[in-house]
């Protein structure tokens, strides 16, 4: 039996869909649940939580836009992971966690064997969460950690904890992508960040839009990718106060360094990739709209500083839900978003 997706937005959920969900779960049958910005009692979303700590299939959990709304919930989801073991990707974005929130969530998280993405944008995070955040990104030799990382518009965060986030990035040894838009983080901290990705051996992907940035951040990074090497194939840097010309020359030099690892890279063998993967689904949003990336370390296409196409397809596989989930406009077998900038 293929794994299942439940995809599901913006809803009530009654007892009987929440107890198939949990039913799902349970058989190992779910490989993705996203019930992003749903609603959900108390009761009902302890339920979830108690099967997704007995599931071994689920790799992909969508929390997104609200559905953790309180510490009681934070606890549930919690003890969810201190048991689940299957789990690699988690999203909260535009979760009210605070720093207690993340207080009591990192014993899980920092311990999970298999996270290697997670969603905290929108959080209300502070430099107590951000500290415990960048245990979650070891150095070099040490356990893995994170692979994709996305702290979105947490205006709590001081430039110390700016700072201390550009200290971690600069010697996690697993660390690809860094979403980091919508924080006023301003040139200095900018420099900071330019520092440690040319330190880092692997960060591939750096989001900075609209973090407060001028020209002098964006000199710094052009002078970073154009005289030393580095992993960075992929730099944001819309709604800011940067040049055009500047943002041409710099999307011109990680273009160059894409084409010499594609010419470097020996040919995928078939059968190599495996074939139902599971992509990420990113909330990324400004107060009046929700903005979908693809928050994976693959090479993008950026025909233009002004011009971002970014696009995420997932293939979603279902058979044996429970009946109304089923037949439910709610389970999707496609999803497909992008989005020009």
């Amino acid at each position: 039996m293929l794994p299942a997706s439940i995809q599901i937005t913006g809803e009530l959920l009654s007892a009987a869909e929440v107890q198939d969900i949990c039913e799902s779960l349970k058989e190992d049958s779910v490989r993705l649940l996203s019930v992003r910005g749903c609603q959900v009692s108390d009761r009902d979303f302890g339920r979830i939580c108690r099967s997704v700590a007995e599931s071994c299939s689920l790799a992909q959990l969508n929390l997104n836009l609200g559905v953790v709304s309180s510490i009681s919930r934070t606890r549930h989801l919690a003890d969810a992971l201190k048991t689940n073991r299957s789990l690699q990707t988690l999203f909260l974005h535009g979760s009210p966690l605070l720093d207690d929130g993340l207080v009591t969530l990192n014993p899980a998280l920092s311990t999970h064997p298999a996270l290697i993405c997670l969603d905290l944008g929108d959080c209300m995070l502070g430099d107590e969460a951000l500290s415990l955040i960048c245990g979650m990104l070891p150095p070099d030799g040490a356990k893995s950690g994170l692979r994709e990382l996305t702290l979105s518009a947490n205006p709590g965060i001081s430039s110390k904890g700016w700072t201390r986030l550009a200290i971690a990035v600069a010697h996690s040894s697993q660390l690809r992508v860094l979403n980091l838009d919508y924080n006023l983080l301003g040139d200095q901290i900018a420099g900071m960040l330019a520092v440690a990705v040319a330190s880092s051996r692997t960060l591939e992907v750096l989001d900075l839009e609209g973090t407060g940035l001028t020209n002098q951040s964006a000199q710094v990074f052009l002078d970073m990718v154009e005289n030393y090497p580095t992993s960075l194939r992929v730099l944001v840097l819309a709604e800011n106060d940067i040049s055009l010309e500047l943002q041409q020359q710099i999307c011109d030099l990680l273009s160059e360094g894409e084409d010499d690892d594609d010419r470097q890279a020996p040919p995928l063998q078939p059968g190599s990739a495996s074939s139902n993967a599971l992509l990420p689904i990113r909330d990324k949003y400004q107060p009046i709209r929700d903005k979908y990336h693809p928050p994976t370390w693959l090479p993008h296409s950026n025909s233009s500083p002004q011009m971002v196409l970014l696009a995420s397809g997932l293939v979603l596989y279902f058979s044996g839900l429970p009946g109304h989930l089923a037949a439910s406009s709610m389970v999707c077998s496609t999803c497909t978003k992008s989005r020009t900038e």
